[in-house]
C-alpha cells in the first residue's frame, strides 16, 4: 500500500519522505492534478492506502496579479484530489493556512471560525477548504499551519542566514505574530491522519508565539552557537507598514491546537525554540560535510 504525496521538492514532501518508506512523491512532471483524468489515471497505477497534498500555490504576492493560477492550484486541484480520495474510499489529507483568517481577531484562532481572507492567496486556499467539504468531507482532514521551515527549500530561517552572513544589519517586522512550524513536525501530524483515518479541521504549528522579528533573533542566536555564523549583526524591529507588499499578511495568526488532543491521540507540537535548534543543527551538519568536500 501506497501513501501518495502530491509534491515532491517542497519542504514538508521531502521530509514526508524521509519518514515513510510507503511514501511516493508525485511532482509536475509524474502527475498534473489539474486535469482529473491524467490524475485518475496515474493514481490508478498504485495501491493507494491514502493521499496527502502537500502541492500549494505559495507566492503570496504573486497570487495578487495571479489570482487565475492561484485558484487553479489551490482550489480546482484541490477538488480534483478531493474527488479522486472519495472515489477510491482512501483518507485525504490537505495542508491549509493561517491566511484564510483576516488576522484581526487577537486571540488565537479556532478550527470551526469562518474564513476571513485578506489577499488572493488565502482566499484560494480557503475555496480549496470549500471544496473538500463540499466533496469529500467523509474521508478528508484539513491541516492549517503557519511559517513553516526546516533543512529542505526556501523559507524564513534560511533566508535570515543568508542576509545575516551578507549584510552589516538587519530590519524585521516585528506587528506580525504567529507561530512557527517544523517541517518534520508536520509531516508526522499528516502521516499520523493518514494512518488513523482522522477527518475534520485541524490545526497543527509548533508551540509558542513570536513575531518575525523574536524568530529573527532565536535564528541569529543558535545560528552563532552552532557554528554557522560566525559574529553577530544588528537586527531591528521594523513595522508592516515600512516594508509595503503586494498582499497583506494578517497581523495576528495564531491557530488554536486544543483539538490535537483528541483527533491525533494527545499529540503536543514542541516549542519553536526547541524545533528551530534541531532544524540550525542540521543546517550546520549539512555545512560542515560541504566545507569537508571542498578542502
Amino acid at each position: 500500500m501506497t501513501i501518495i504525496v502530491i509534491g515532491k521538492t517542497g519542504q514538508l514532501a521531502q521530509e514526508l519522505k524521509l519518514l515513510d518508506d510507503n511514501v511516493v512523491c508525485l511532482g509536475r512532471s509524474e502527475v498534473n492534478i489539474t486535469d482529473p483524468e491524467n490524475l485518475n489515471s496515474t493514481l490508478n497505477k498504485y495501491d493507494v492506502a491514502g493521499i496527502i497534498n502537500a502541492s500549494a500555490y505559495t507566492a503570496v504576492d504573486k497570487a495578487e496579479s495571479e489570482q487565475q493560477q492561484a485558484f487553479e492550484i489551490n482550489a480546482s486541484a484541490v477538488e480534483n484530489l478531493a474527488k479522486v480520495a472519495k472515489q477510491k474510499a482512501v483518507p485525504f489529507v490537505h495542508v491549509s493556512t493561517d491566511y484564510v483568517f483576516s488576522g484581526d481577531k487577537g486571540s488565537p484562532y479556532q478550527v470551526d471560525e469562518v474564513h476571513a481572507p485578506i489577499g488572493a492567496y488565502g482566499a484560494s486556499k480557503a475555496a480549496g477548504e470549500k471544496a473538500i467539504q463540499q466533496y469529500a468531507a467523509e474521508v478528508s482532514c484539513i491541516i492549517r499551519t503557519s511559517w513553516v521551515y526546516s533543512q529542505f527549500g526556501n523559507n524564513f530561517v534560511k533566508t535570515m542566514l543568508r542576509l545575516m552572513a551578507e549584510k552589516p544589519e538587519l530590519g524585521v517586522i516585528d506587528d506580525q505574530i504567529g507561530s512557527p512550524t517544523f517541517a518534520k513536525a508536520l509531516a508526522h501530524a499528516c502521516l499520523y491522519a493518514v494512518n488513523h483515518k482522522v477527518t475534520g479541521v485541524h490545526h497543527f504549528t509548533d508551540s509558542g508565539v513570536c513575531s518575525w522579528y523574536d524568530f529573527a533573533l532565536a535564528i541569529q542566536e543558535l545560528a552563532i552557537k552552532h557554528g554557522l555564523l560566525e559574529k553577530p549583526i544588528p537586527v531591528k524591529p521594523i513595522p508592516t507598514s515600512a516594508y509595503p507588499t503586494p498582499a497583506k499578511r494578517p497581523s495576528y495568526s495564531v491557530l488554536d491546537k486544543s483539538t490535537l488532543k483528541d483527533a491525533f491521540n494527545g499529540l503536543q507540537p514542541k516549542h519553536w525554540r526547541n524545533e528551530l535548534e534541531i532544524v540550525i543543527q542540521q543546517l550546520a551538519t549539512q555545512k560542515q560535510l560541504k566545507d569537508m568536500k571542498n578542502d
